[in-house]
């Protein structure tokens, strides 16, 4: 069991950047692939990036790449979601994730949420 708690959202100008964390408690984050995924009313989750359990591999949407970067601290059992270069339509609740498998972008794949925090991107 682990337990997931986002933090780092709110209100930014497009073009703007914004930096999102995740913190883990429970079982050791070195255990799961971590990832992101976003959310806006009326559609379905979606994934945005992912990182393996030691770091050295990473995975993102086309539509974030080169825009955003995923990292983690397995000392500090964080992920890190640094956003640059936003635009409006990145606007949407963007949820941490765990999983003990391999990398997925399936979000049913995914065994443990946190429960998201809001990015908002003005124009």
């Amino acid at each position: 069991q682990v337990q997931l708690v986002e933090s780092g959202g709110g209100l930014v100008q497009g073009g703007g950047s914004l930096r999102l964390s995740c913190a883990a408690s429970g079982r050791t984050s070195s255990n799961f692939v971590m990832g992101w995924f976003r959310q806006t009313p009326g559609k379905e989750r979606e994934f945005v990036a992912a990182i393996s359990r030691s770091g050295g591999m990473t995975t993102y949407a086309d539509s974030v790449k080169g825009r955003f970067t995923i990292s983690r601290d397995n000392g500090k059992n964080t992920v890190d979601l640094q956003m640059n270069s936003l635009k409006t339509e990145y606007t949407a609740v963007y949820a941490c994730a765990a999983r003990t498998g391999l990398f997925s972008t399936y979000k049913r794949a995914w065994d443990y949420w946190g429960q998201g925090t809001q990015v908002t991107v003005s124009s």
